[in-house]
């Protein structure tokens, strides 16, 4: 039977990859390729600004969600590692 301790590291994990994931596909990309070069040229210096630094916010908040995953993650291995040397 599972601890309730374990169900809720479990169920924050799933929700920390989901977030890790919506976060990972609202960026931008960093290639453009060809439409990027065309469409690149109309924008005005204050639009530029405004999506680097929106996403410089989201590029941050992932950094964040995934080291927060790594350390969530783990504390589970340490756990399950204790709970079955005993």
């Amino acid at each position: 039977m599972m601890q309730w301790y374990e169900i809720l590291i479990g169920a924050v994990l799933v929700l920390t990859s989901i977030l890790i994931i919506v976060l990972v596909l609202m960026q931008q990309s960093r290639k453009a390729g060809l439409s990027g070069a065309i469409s690149g040229g109309a924008e005005t210096f204050f639009g530029k600004n405004k999506s680097r630094s929106a996403d410089a916010k989201l590029s941050k908040f992932t950094k964040i969600a995934g080291v927060f995953f790594f350390i969530i993650s783990l504390f589970c291995t340490f756990l399950l590692a204790f709970m079955v040397s005993r």
